[in-house]
Parts: C-alpha cells; structure tokens; sequence
C-alpha cells in the first residue's frame, strides 16, 4: 500500500522552528519529486516547495524562501522541510504529496498525498 506519512507539527511561538518529515511505505522515494503544500482555515491549498527527484534542484514559494529548506534522506525514505523563523502567517496544515517524474524540476500535478500535519504559530 503506498502512504505517505507527515509528522512534525506543532504549537510554536513566532520565530521558532519545526521540521516536518514525510516518510513514504509502499515504495520508494528516490524517483519520485516530491512537494510540501500547506491549506490554512479558510483558505485553498497553496504550494510551498518541492524536491526534484534527482535532488539537484529545490524550489521555494516567496513567502517562504530563506526560512525554508527542504531535502531529501533516501535512506530513510523521507524528505524534511525545515521551517525556521516562522511566523503567525504559516499556521495551516500541512501536506507532503509525490509523483514519479525524472529530471530537474518538479511537477504541477502530484499522485501520491499524505493526511496533513498541523502547524500552529502563535504566541
């Protein structure tokens, strides 16, 4: 059964920093680009980042770029997102999603999502 699993989320205060962590069962990660979303109360999903599959490449969506990193342990089968600096501003939950894709870049359309984690900013 193929799964992606987030974990990581929490309550933090304005300036703390949480990594998250989307393990993947079922299959593994190393051809698959994979993409951080998150979806705030009220709000659509929005994209953060993503991994390329063949890791040369990490792309970031402006609010967060400088504050986020994402990257990738094969190993494990997981792929991190780093959030630091956070701000009240990226309290949503957020979601990991995967897709098969070689090259460079990453993919507009995802296959594979997880169940979301939450992340709270606030004082």
């Amino acid at each position: 059964q193929v799964q992606l699993v987030e974990s990581g989320g929490g309550l933090v205060q304005p300036g703390g920093s949480l990594r998250l962590s989307c393990e993947a069962s079922g299959f593994t990660l190393d051809h698959y680009a994979i993409g951080w979303f998150r979806q705030a109360p009220g709000k659509e999903r929005e994209w953060v980042s993503c991994i390329s599959s063949n890791d040369r490449n990490t792309y970031y969506e402006n609010s967060v770029a400088g504050r986020f990193t994402i990257s990738r342990d094969n190993a494990k089968n997981t792929v991190y997102l780093q959030m630091n600096n956070l701000k009240p501003e990226d309290t949503a939950v957020y979601y990991c999603a995967g897709r098969p894709y070689s090259g460079n870049y990453c993919p507009r359309v995802y296959s594979y999502w997880g169940q979301g984690t939450q992340v709270t900013v606030s004082s």
